[in-house]
């Protein structure tokens, strides 16, 4: 319920801005019906840039994510190192095996 009430705020603000752009480029021996079909185009026009502009801002914020996104590093193909013990054997016990053998 609560959205409807701030659209019903935000359009009820459109119109009493639209009312007053209209008032004020009116001429003179215009009539109230063609004041207010004025303000009526003018209203729509507002409505129509809010949407326009909110959607450009919510195109800017997915494409600011999805470069972000892919100018990260990459957390799952991180190389880890791992230590390798490495023996070293020393040669007196091979000797000695191989003098048995043969």
């Amino acid at each position: 319920m609560a959205r409807q009430s701030r659209k019903r705020q935000q359009s009820d603000a459109n119109h009493e801005e639209a009312v007053r752009i209209a008032r004020g480029t009116q001429r003179p021996g215009q009539t109230k019906e063609q004041t207010r079909l004025i303000a009526q185009g003018i209203q729509k026009g507002i409505e129509l840039y809010k949407k326009q502009q909110s959607a450009k801002a919510r195109e800017l914020d997915k494409r600011h994510k999805k470069d972000k996104r892919e100018n990260a590093p990459p957390e799952e193909h991180k190389i880890e190192i791992l230590e390798k013990a490495i023996y070293k054997q020393h040669w007196l016990p091979w000797t000695l095996g191989e003098l048995g053998w043969a």
